[in-house]
């Protein structure tokens, strides 16, 4: 095979890679606004309280730049799951003008609760692939989540 041939093949390869990613990741995260309808939190509020259970306590700057928000929109949000109960604003113990934002009890359950029937969900996807295939697809999702991560 030629170079060019060879080149022609990647590029077809690569835009179907990123275009079935790109619907997996639609699906996925449809599946998961289906699963918020049975909690008292919307889309942006289950990803904020998602970086607080990955990365924990932050202020709101920082969750700010973390989901791409204006502070204004995240305070807003903040404001809300705080009169929910999900999250409280706490001083920071070594500078008292620092308020950071603090995942409550309420918050890490509906946040495990959801997670966990998002993986049921692709469990059952996953169901007609063999061990092989599923130990393959996980390590490359890794590889390429390294990758990602690293440029």
């Amino acid at each position: 095979m030629k170079l060019e041939d060879s080149q022609k093949v990647n590029q077809e390869v690569v835009a179907k890679i990123e275009k079935d990613l790109r619907y997996i990741s639609g699906i996925i995260k449809q599946k998961g606004r289906e699963l918020l309808n049975d909690y008292k939190i919307t889309p942006p509020q289950f990803v904020a309280l998602q970086w607080l259970f990955e990365d924990g306590d932050m202020t709101i700057g920082e969750l700010s730049n973390k989901m791409y928000l204006a502070c204004s929109t995240t305070t807003d949000l903040v404001d809300r799951m705080e009169k929910n109960k999900l999250v409280e604003r706490v001083k920071d113990t070594e500078d008292r003008r620092v308020v950071r934002i603090h995942l409550l009890e309420e918050g890490k359950r509906i946040i495990d609760e959801v997670i966990k029937k998002r993986q049921a969900y692709v469990e059952v996807i996953l169901k007609d692939f063999t061990a092989e295939e599923i130990q393959h697809l996980q390590n490359n999702l890794e590889k390429m989540h390294q990758e990602m991560r690293q440029k």
